[in-house]
């Protein structure tokens, strides 16, 4: 049966927003693969989806009207249970037939493979090929009831007894195979060829698509919708820099990801509009202005070259009149008193210190296990302090200071509003307070880094409160058993990770004040006495070290160079990447798999011979050529790789162990480490704890092995 293009199109009322793209894709992907695996879809045939606020499509290409029949062997039961002593066959035989679908007559195809209890029968039998109203009803259905939907709705159906649940109330459905109508059913619905367009923009009430080809350019052209949200979203973003360009003055729109794809999903036809607000408000520092612009308005902010907000604001609208004037004023309207909430927000703040807000905090509890914001400002205190002792005593001080207001912004009438602004906030008031640029940078960046990929703290006193504050995040929440698991981290434990190991590897100059363990250790010892709290140092350190891992094989190391590294749980991390990078250069010369594998098998003998642990090498004990040159070797190449170590050149200390090769191969070729005499074994294992020393000093290098 030839195969045509086949179009599936679900008209609803306005779907979730921020669920659309995702609904969208597994739509698609969902009725793609049913058809796939029912034999309908013909290879490299790929689903285009279509989505927007009212809608929910497919296109796919070279679907067959009817897939091919398939000739299938089936597995029927032991020989010993179908047939009998004179080989014929049972009723159990017949039973199971019948259960196939398959007549008496089948009995006579039955075939028996196998020898002894081990026979088995089998039939071959031919199954008929779905037909794509069958095979397509089953994939519209199984895929509805799988769609990723973040809270079903119930509503009841016209005949006022039927209930349907889904996302939001469905109208239309539309089912084409080329220009065939295919007759399928869903939520209540019978598959026609009518579909809707704009709500209130579109040429006619209802449009009938001809074939399953013509849906885009139909919805386009006469009901001023544009299907695909990729177009639509490439529109808008492409609408927005003009709508920037336009205004001159090097001003940009503040893209972002989130907010283009919501915006995305609320509108049919996008238009973007160019609005303004009273200048005034710039008075207000800009982070309050741009959040509520696009967490409540959803509007795009404009910022000049030096990123100084404008008083200029694009707005995407879902019509495209002649004269937008008063979608403009509508829109100017609306923000006015956002932004003046913002500025009264920002005035009342500045009436009280955040000295003053500090005794509040006994009023905010953090955690029930863990007390309130004023105990948990004390342990990070306490953390940081400790911190900037051991980094540099002058910091002490105002980390201290810092410390102590930097949560006081929580109980602020901004945060409250905005908890996004949290520490930025604090920055603004520690500024109006008097304090100095440092302190009021600390307190902002203690949360920092906020994200992955997100800029570290400025100066070395945000470095030590930011530093403490995730310590005592993860040793307090991991302490009382709130770890992660799984796919849930409640408390986005494996960021404040992340963060601990990209500030003590990107700030290799600071960290190496703090090696990682004590670091753990000084987080866990502010939280002792807390009922219930169990001392959860060496998960932590095998946790930090698994998002190191990870960051690292994210930034093109292989699994092997990183774990040949962290392998040896290195507690200073500023010189990860330098031992990487040496890793990388060594692992590239043609010593490096011989030396990895030599090295493996080194510890696979001291792994055996645990007596040998701590036996010194004696001179006199050695007698074969080889084991002479492989100690005069390490004698004159250890302390040469030591030394270019110590400076920080591990890649030269890499390259000096890699003239070890030649006396490793011969000491394995001609040398028997488990030799009868036992002074002779337990020498020859003490050389190569020798050798296992020295090719451990930047990583693990038996590791390496292939």
């Amino acid at each position: 049966m030839s195969a045509h293009n086949l179009l599936v199109v679900l008209l609803v009322e306005e779907l979730p927003p921020k669920a659309l793209p995702q609904l969208g894709r597994a739509f698609a992907a969902g009725i793609g693969q049913a058809l796939h695996a029912q034999g309908l879809l013909l290879e490299g045939a790929q689903p285009t989806a279509f989505a927007s606020p009212r809608r929910l499509a497919v296109h796919l290409g070279r679907v067959l009207g009817k897939a091919d029949d398939r000739a299938l062997r089936l597995k029927l039961m032991p020989a010993a249970v179908g047939l009998d002593a004179a080989g014929e066959p049972t009723a159990a035989l017949h039973k199971k037939l019948a259960a196939l679908g398959l007549g008496e007559e089948a009995a006579q195809r039955v075939v028996a493979e196998g020898e002894g209890k081990a026979r088995t029968l089998f039939i071959d039998t031919v199954v008929p090929g779905v037909a794509l109203t069958e095979g397509l009803q089953r994939a519209l259905s199984d895929t509805l009831a799988e769609l990723p939907i973040p809270k079903l709705m119930s509503y009841q159906l016209d005949d006022g007894w039927t209930t349907v649940r889904f996302a939001r109330p469905a109208h239309g459905l539309l089912a084409l195979h080329g220009a065939e109508v295919v007759p399928v059913h869903a939520l209540g619905l019978q598959a026609g060829r009518s579909t809707q367009g704009h709500r209130f923009e579109a040429s006619s009430p209802t449009l009938d698509i001809a074939h399953a080809d013509d849906y885009e350019e139909v919805l386009r052209s006469r009901g001023a919708v544009v299907a695909s949200f990729e177009r639509r979203r490439q529109d808008i973003a492409q609408q927005l820099d003009d709508c920037a360009r336009a205004l001159g003055g090097g001003l940009r729109c503040l893209h972002d990801a989130a907010l283009l794809d919501e915006v995305c999903a609320l509108v049919e036809k996008p238009r973007v509009l160019t609005c303004r607000f009273d200048a005034e408000f710039l008075e207000v520092p800009q982070e309050c202005l741009i959040l509520t612009m696009k967490a409540n308005q959803k509007y795009f902010p404009l910022v000049d070259s030096e990123g100084r907000l404008s008083n200029h604001f694009l707005v995407v609208s879902n019509l495209d009149p002649a004269d937008a004037s008063e979608i403009i004023e509508g829109n100017q309207r609306v923000v006015r008193p956002r932004l003046a909430d913002a500025r009264f927000f920002f005035e009342q703040d500045r009436r009280q210190t955040l000295q003053q807000r500090v005794a509040g905090l006994q009023r905010v509890t953090y955690h029930a296990r863990l007390g309130t914001q004023a105990e948990r400002m004390q342990r990070v205190r306490g953390i940081a302090m400790a911190l900037a002792q051991r980094l540099d005593p002058a910091l002490v001080a105002g980390v201290e200071k810092a410390a102590t207001l930097a949560k006081a912004d929580l109980l602020t009438e901004m945060v409250g509003e905005f908890p996004e602004l949290q520490g930025v906030m604090g920055r603004y008031y520690a500024l109006h307070d008097g304090l100095s640029a440092e302190i009021a940078e600390g307190i902002e960046d203690h949360y920092r880094p906020r994200f992955a990929g997100d800029v570290l703290p400025r100066s070395e006193l945000g470095l030590c409160l930011a530093l403490a504050d995730k310590l005592e995040t993860l040793c307090g929440l991991w302490g009382i058993g709130e770890q992660p698991s799984g796919d849930k981290d409640p408390f986005a434990l494996r960021r404040h990770a992340l963060g601990v190991v990209r500030m003590l590897m990107e700030r290799p100059r600071e960290s190496r004040a703090w090696p990682l363990d004590e670091l753990l250790l000084l987080g866990c010892t502010s939280l002792r006495g807390i009922q219930g709290f169990a001392d959860p140092s060496q998960a932590l350190l095998d946790f930090l070290f698994d998002r190191m891992a990870n960051l690292l094989r994210e930034q093109g190391y292989s699994a092997q160079q990183v774990d040949a590294v962290l392998g040896l749980r290195p507690q200073w991390l500023g010189d990860v990447v330098a031992r990487l990078d040496a890793v990388r250069t060594f692992s590239a010369l043609p010593e490096a798999q011989a030396l990895a594998a030599a090295n493996k098998r080194v510890v696979n003998i001291l792994r055996k011979s645990p007596a040998a642990e701590g036996a010194g090498l004696r001179p006199d004990l050695l007698q074969h050529a080889a084991e002479h040159a492989l100690a005069d070797a390490l004698q004159r190449l250890q302390p040469l790789a030591l030394q270019a170590q110590e400076a920080g050149d591990h890649r030269a200390a890499l390259l000096c162990l890699a003239e070890l090769k030649q006396p490793v191969d011969d000491f394995f070729d001609q040398v028997m480490v488990n030799a009868e005499d036992p002074a002779l074994r337990a020498n020859r294992l003490a050389l190569l704890q020798q050798l296992q020393a020295a090719m451990r000093q930047v990583a693990d290098l038996s590791r390496l092995a292939v």
